[in-house]
């Protein structure tokens, strides 16, 4: 197996949620050997966020699994989002482009509604767009940053499945990406580590309403993974040193946090929901 970096150069992007574009080095967004097996062949996953970083990673392995993939993405992340549909339609798959600002209510209900509309149905739904920001001390942080992020982590994922579930039957399955930070809090990201712990809540919750209707609600909880969030959200010299204090020295690919996705999405998980899988470089956590 190829040996991931241990370290990055140091670098800042000035604009949330940072574009993949701008990175140095890209991340990996699926492995080279990794081999479809038709896992999902025939299905249709909505993934917010899905223009980079793990979003990009899961529509490319959702796709190479054989599902279509719709993405949803800011309009100013459209060199990102082009460049994950050219790679969605290289494994053979339809990527429906959905741009536009999930703080927008009736934005969340379109996108599945032109998910439905376009691809014909509506399988998997992945919550995984998020912002964050970094805040030293509590006492000064703003409510209109706390509800910001709150809008885009956390609303906008309760929004879009709302939307979802009238489409989504016995089989189906709902994905949020939570995090680390929802396990142990994260003192200079106050506002995301509280939106991370309301979805691990949420899906937990959900997943003992739904699973009647033999629809599964599980989280990925990724660590430190290389996606834009990174250099949009710490200074350069934070930058270079990002991850190297996991148990494997290193920071993780969004190609070694997609396969928790595929796992989850398909039949092999059909005893799993309400849980989370922990791809975060080695720590322990009481989940």
């Amino acid at each position: 197996m190829k040996t991931k970096p241990t370290a990055l150069p140091p670098q800042h992007q000035n604009h949330q949620p940072g574009l993949e574009t701008e990175m140095t080095p890209p991340p990996e967004y699926i492995r080279p050997n990794y081999r479809g097996s038709g896992k999902l062949e025939g299905k249709v996953a909505l993934i917010t966020g899905g223009d980079s970083g793990i979003g990009r990673a899961v529509a490319v392995h959702f796709a190479r699994e054989g599902a279509a993939v719709a993405i949803a993405y800011l309009p100013e992340e459209q060199a990102d989002a082009n460049e994950t549909q050219r790679l969605v339609l290289a494994e053979g798959l339809r990527c429906l482009q959905l741009p536009g600002d999930l703080r927008d209510a009736r934005f969340c209900e379109e996108i599945v509604a032109q998910t439905v509309r376009e691809l014909g149905q509506l399988n998997i739904v992945v919550g995984n767009a998020a912002e964050q920001f970094i805040s030293q001390d509590v006492a000064t942080l703003p409510h209109e940053q706390f509800e910001d992020t709150f809008q885009v982590n956390f609303f906008a994922l309760v929004r879009v499945v709302k939307a979802a579930l009238p489409h989504l039957h016995a089989g189906d399955s709902i994905i949020a990406t939570s995090s680390i930070n929802a396990y142990r809090g994260n003192q200079q990201l106050v506002d995301y580590s509280a939106t991370k712990g309301a979805i691990t809540a949420y899906i937990r919750s959900i997943a003992q309403q739904l699973a009647e209707k033999g629809i599964r609600a599980n989280t990925v909880a990724p660590g430190p993974i290389w996606t834009p969030l990174i250099p949009a959200s710490f200074p350069a010299d934070k930058v270079a040193k990002f991850g190297q204090d996991t148990t494997l020295k290193r920071p993780g690919q969004p190609s070694e946090v997609a396969p928790a996705f595929v796992f989850l999405a398909s039949e092999d998980a059909s005893y799993i929901t309400g849980q989370a899988i922990h791809p975060n470089g080695g720590e322990v956590l009481n989940t």
